[in-house]
């Protein structure tokens, strides 16, 4: 199952917190064309996610997500300006 880092559970409890979707709400990663994922805030799981809480952090993953990050550590890195790069990695 995808793991999460402390930083990344920082900045998605924040970027979820500053949304409207605040109290039900997550960071949705889905499948794309290709091996390329979508992340976006979504108010509240879509039907058949996997949802995901470490400390708060929620992450909903569809079937596509569950199955690429299954064996994945999420972190996250904000920059100075406030954008944040998620980075994926193999869980140790």
């Amino acid at each position: 199952m995808l793991t999460l880092t402390e930083t990344a559970q920082t900045v998605i409890t924040g970027i979820v917190g500053q949304s409207d979707a605040a109290e039900t709400g997550g960071l949705r990663i889905s499948g794309a064309e290709g091996d390329q994922l979508n992340v976006g805030v979504a108010p509240a799981p879509a039907e058949g996610d996997q949802v995901l809480d470490a400390s708060g952090a929620r992450v909903f993953l569809d079937d596509t997500a569950t199955t690429a990050l299954a064996d994945k550590v999420l972190d996250a890195a904000p920059d100075d300006q406030g954008r944040v790069t998620f980075t994926i990695a193999q869980q140790a």
